[in-house]
């Protein structure tokens, strides 16, 4: 139903009938033959395949050298992909009329191609490219099968590393599973299952022991009447956007759908409408790591193929910005499905049709570069890739585990969701997560309170989260920059922690246990990424981010009065660190005040090294002993 193939479905029946025209002259002169023949029409025009299977072998059982019988089977067990038995009937045409009809070429190169056999495809695809009638259009495709041919022989001549690991028997099922999506912390997979026709969403928790049996995600979300399926979460496992199709509120065949976790349950769907939907086909919603991007794929027009990946912007006002295209380095003349785009903002997975690949979809690799232009994407390579279709790609936060599904031999029926490591080359850039809880400090009940994660070199947020939280964040970020943190809550102190980032090694999660201090006199709270030059006082840019918190602070909390408090390390003289750390309080001071503070609720004071919080003996200690902080003095 995420898929398209209506385009792969009205080749076949092209090529089907023109078949039916060249083998007239063919027909057998035994009576049974040709009446189970005709017979065999009709049910294939009925698409009552396994009938008509059961007719031709009649009539080839009648008459052993009814080439246009063989023909048709085997264009069947290719429509069927039985790729196998497509390639006998098709060789048993050849041995009966080698010159029979050069669409016995095209389905002999086809079911050679898609079973994997490429050195044995390659030349009927070239056969069948000197057929005298083709058009311009089935030249481009044979062109196309050919450059696969071509590179499917050389990528399992240098097969890249992969051992892929079954999910298990709590995820995987006889029935179908794909479009596996998880949480930065991989503690939550949300994914597709199949049961007959209808698709619904399944969820799962890690456990130290593995994944837990997988349950229905959710009554408000799954239905018996509507297929949803297709899907991302954010990172943090807040919010859904899934695909569902033929509702009473869809615009088109399939829509975008968005719902939030709200407990322990999602709220009921909700349709973001149009720029984003239309009543073309729209499916398979990629989120990056801000939410504030979309990736997906549709059919409307303006595209450069079947389906192509868009991308939407969220706006101010909560809507969706007009969707661009990926343009020409992404989207093909065919079609691209499945995006994922990777927490560092600058990876896409993509699955395609177009560029030269093993099979039905290639999982490939793109990157964004500073100018905005994605560079021409890269094959994950053999084997990854197959003839057989991949889907579903996706990459944990740290890099190093990629999932999908394939139709791997053994495993538990069908389409199953497979974790494996990721070569080196194929790993985005360094991202790593920060996973906090927000408590009362004084009743260490959960707290609901915003969360704002700025980079600081940019000055631009790279994660919001409303008061709607219950008290738990998650936020990835790519480890090229520093960041600061803030956690803000009417009634109580303000919360600041500094994330440089850019100075670890490995990826290593922050993991914060935030303890907010309800507002009351005496009470303090550093502010920790208020910065200043070496031995200097004036206010750096990268301070903007915990001075508009603290003028926040002070504006929603109108009766408090605070006194601006300067500290140094222990280098230098007392004299010179008392002036600096009163110069630098000072410096805050006139900054709110310029920002409409009033200055009747304002004061400073500079203590140079006189109270550390930590051991002057070590960097590490000497630069948490050099802050801004800031006291209640009264509430009024």
């Amino acid at each position: 139903m995420f898929y398209s193939h209506q385009l792969l479905l009205t080749g076949f029946f092209v090529i089907y009938s023109l078949t039916i025209d060249a083998q007239q002259p063919e027909i057998t002169q035994v009576r049974s033959a040709k009446q189970a023949y005709e017979q065999a029409g009709s049910h294939i025009r009925k698409k009552q395949y396994s009938d008509a299977i059961t007719l031709l072998q009649k009539a080839i059982q009648e008459d052993p050298h009814f080439a246009s019988a063989y023909q048709q089977l085997g264009d069947i067990y290719r429509l069927t992909e039985a790729y196998t038995e497509a390639k006998t009937s098709y060789e048993s045409v050849l041995k009966i009329n080698p010159n029979f009809n050069s669409l016995t070429f095209y389905g002999l190169a086809i079911s050679n191609f898609y079973s994997g056999n490429y050195a044995e495809a390659l030349p009927w695809f070239t056969k069948y490219a000197q057929s005298p009638k083709l058009t311009d259009k089935s030249k481009l495709q044979i062109e196309k099968y050919i450059l696969d041919c071509e590179y499917g022989m050389d990528a399992v001549r240098k097969p890249v590393h992969f051992d892929p690991i079954n999910l298990g028997a709590s995820i995987n099922t006889p029935n179908q599973e794909y479009f596996p999506s998880i949480t930065a912390d991989n503690e939550q997979i949300i994914f597709t299952r199949r049961t007959k026709n209808n698709e619904d969403f399944y969820e799962s928790e890690k456990t130290p022991k593995g994944w837990k049996p997988a349950t229905s995600l959710s009554s408000n979300i799954n239905t018996e009447e509507y297929n949803e399926g297709a899907q991302c979460i954010s990172p943090d496992g807040i919010y859904l956007f899934f695909t569902a199709c033929n509702r009473p509120d869809g615009q088109g065949s399939c829509d975008i759908y968005l719902s939030k976790k709200n407990g322990k349950d999602w709220s009921v769907p909700y349709n973001p409408g149009y720029p984003l939907n239309t009543d073309a086909w729209e499916s398979q919603p990629a989120l990056n790591a801000d939410g504030k991007r979309l990736y997906f794929v549709s059919n409307r027009k303006g595209g450069y193929g079947g389906n192509d990946i868009w991308c939407a912007e969220l706006k101010p006002d909560g809507g969706w910005s007009e969707p661009k295209n990926l343009g020409p380095n992404i989207n093909t003349p065919y079609d691209e499905h499945s995006p994922y785009i990777h927490p560092d903002n600058r990876t896409l997975y993509f699955s395609s049709e177009g560029w030269p690949g093993l099979g039905k979809q290639d999982i490939f690799m793109s990157v964004q570069e500073d100018n905005g232009q994605w560079k021409q994407p890269t094959n994950l390579g053999y084997p990854i890739n197959t003839a057989k279709e991949q889907s579903g790609f996706m990459v944990s936060t740290d890099g190093n585990t990629a999932y999908y599904s394939s139709d791997i031999k053994g495993g538990y029926g069908g389409m199953d969701i497979y974790s494996f490591q990721l070569n080196e080359a194929f790993k985005p850039k360094k991202v790593t997560y920060v996973k906090g809880s927000i408590t009362d400090f004084d009743t260490q009940k959960a707290l609901s309170a915003q969360v704002t994660i700025v980079d600081l070199k940019t000055g631009k947020p790279a994660f919001e989260d409303d008061e709607d939280n219950n008290g738990k964040f998650l936020a990835t970020l790519p480890q090229d920059s520093k960041y600061g943190l803030t956690i803000f809550k009417k009634g109580y102190m303000v919360y600041s922690e500094n994330l440089a980032l850019e100075t670890q090694n490995d990826r290593a999660p922050f993991i914060l246990d935030v303890k907010l201090k309800p507002i009351k006199v005496q009470e303090e709270a550093t502010l920790k990424n208020i910065f200043f030059d070496t031995d200097k006082f004036s206010l750096l840019p990268e301070s903007k981010s915990d001075l508009a918190i603290l003028i926040r602070f002070l504006n929603e909390n109108s009766t408090v009065s605070i006194e601006i408090n300067g500290h140094t390390d222990n280098v230098g003289t007392d004299k010179i660190n008392l002036l600096l750390s009163e110069n630098r309080a000072k410096e805050v001071y006139n900054y709110l005040i310029g920002n409409n503070i009033k200055a009747s609720r304002l004061s400073y004071k500079g203590y140079g090294k006189s109270l550390p919080i930590a051991d002057n003996l070590t960097e590490k200690g000497r630069q948490l002993n050099r802050r801004t902080a800031f006291i209640i003095k009264s509430i009024n």
